[in-house]
């Protein structure tokens, strides 16, 4: 059990202002294994005060020493890799195999990047008879989700560190550990005291407050589209910049000369990471109709690989687990089949449901369309690529996506069409430099490589 009753805002670890407390929760076995401290208005006011009055140092601070932080930053990570994996299993319930390579190894790549860019970025450059200057936006509040707990503070605080900007961290109550962990390694690399402050709470009481504070210029806020809404509206009626990383149903296509079992047994993988609790799962895979039978038979052979309390993790509380039920009731409801897992949760303990493949769904069934969050994977038939276009298109959401086809090419001219953010290529890698965002209501910004550090930048022209 780990029972904290502060705060790391100034610096120092400071008790928070009220006596409310958040329990975790351990989701593999529902036992409470640690409580923080609910903070409150009061506690965030005291952390951006913090950050407004470090700000002017750390701003002024050449980039070459902003990267020497961020890099020591991540080696305070690399040191303790296995316990920040450790601690994300506890908390959030991902297999520990995945919690080492990706929540404890992934954010290290980010925060080794932007140690980099900040050394190599151009904070000044020559238009004409103009000297533009790229300067920090200034107070950043970062609120960030529970599923990729650790990458997601990372990804808003080492670009708002090499943009020269000072940050008040709000993290996800459900998997709020790592980030104490993530304050002991700022205060380990020797970043200066205010830059970075963290305070743990409840999204409507401690968020609320961050994304509404005078003295906040940007608000960074990853989450459901519903909350992204609020906190957009707040930072917008305060006339202060927003990046918001939202929702996803990303399409899955597979066009006929790919190698569909590749295809298919890539996209459950996908999918079934991190228990489908994933923005970016590429959630609806598009079969040509001719292959639909066959792709339906390999994707129900896939997912009754992922065992839950094996490969596959739980949700991360009972509230994500009812709500993924919900979404597989419905789905039965409006006439998908499941050819693997279905809405009845294993029994015994854990907040677990049975990794899903819904066959003959249409595209416009409430799973073709909303973002379940859960191990669940909608195949739907396409009748040619205008149809598969049409289809992949057809949500309110644009994150992310993937193409297969016999060829690069063939797969590149399809991805050209699609209204999304970021599009996988046969299979294509992870890289932590690529912007990552979305179109229409999947976000506004970018995060992650030189695109990720933009956000956090303000520009000013001297003409001479």
């Amino acid at each position: 059990m780990q029972h904290h009753d502060t705060m790391y805002i100034g610096g120092r670890w400071r008790p928070a202002a009220g006596s409310g407390t958040i329990e975790v929760v351990n989701p593999a076995d529902e036992q409470v294994i640690g409580t923080v401290p609910a903070g409150s208005a009061e506690d965030v006011d005291a952390a951006v005060r913090a950050a407004r009055a470090a700000l002017p140092g750390w701003a002024a601070t050449p980039p070459a020493e902003r990267a020497d932080r961020i890099a020591a930053l991540r080696d305070r990570l690399v040191d303790r890799t296995e316990e920040i994996a450790q601690t994300v299993t506890a908390e959030l319930g991902a297999p520990l195999a995945f919690s080492r390579t990706v929540h404890a190894g992934v954010p290290v790549a980010v925060c080794g990047s932007y140690a980099e860019i900040a050394r190599t970025h151009a904070f000044e450059e020559t238009l004409g008879n103009s000297t533009v200057l790229h300067e920090p936006v200034g107070v950043v509040g970062a609120i960030t989700p529970w599923n990729y707990p650790l990458h997601q503070i990372v990804a808003k605080v080492a670009p708002a560190l090499a943009a020269g900007c000072t940050v008040v961290l709000k993290p996800a109550e459900d998997t709020p550990l790592v980030a104490r962990l993530f304050a002991e390694c700022v205060e380990a690399a020797g970043i200066p005291a205010g830059v970075v402050n963290v305070v743990t709470g409840l999204g409507p009481v401690a968020g609320r407050a961050l994304a509404e504070h005078d003295d906040v210029d940007l608000v960074s806020f990853t989450g459901s589209t519903a909350v992204g809404r609020t906190v957009g509206a707040l930072a917008g009626g305060a006339v202060k910049q927003v990046a918001l990383e939202l929702g996803g149903k990303s399409a899955n296509v597979i066009l006929p000369s790919a190698d569909l079992g590749r295809a298919v047994a890539v996209g459950v993988a996908n999918v079934m990471a991190n228990s489908g609790q994933t923005c970016s799962a590429w959630s609806r895979m598009l079969v040509h109709r001719e292959q639909y039978d066959e792709a339906v038979a390999l994707a129900a052979a896939a997912a009754a690989k992922y065992v839950p309390g094996e490969r596959l993790g739980p949700l991360v509380s009972a509230r994500q687990r009812d709500r993924v039920v919900g979404y597989l009731e419905r789905g039965v409801a409006e006439g998908a089949r499941p050819v693997a897992g279905g809405p009845r949760p294993p029994e015994g303990p854990g907040f677990y449901v049975h990794p899903t493949v819904f066959a003959d769904v249409t595209p416009e069934m409430t799973v073709a369309q909303e973002e379940i969050f859960g191990p669940v994977l909608t195949v739907l038939r396409y009748e040619d690529e205008d149809d598969a276009v049409r289809i992949a298109n057809g949500t309110v959401y644009g994150l992310a996506g993937a193409v297969w086809a016999g060829d690069d090419a063939e797969a590149v001219a399809f991805a050209r069409r699609l209204q999304t953010g970021q599009v996988d290529i046969n299979g294509g890698r992870f890289n932590p430099l690529a912007p990552f965002g979305g179109y229409k209501r999947s976000g506004v910004g970018r995060e992650l490589g030189p695109y990720g550090l933009t956000e956090y930048l303000q520009t000013k022209s001297l003409q001479f």
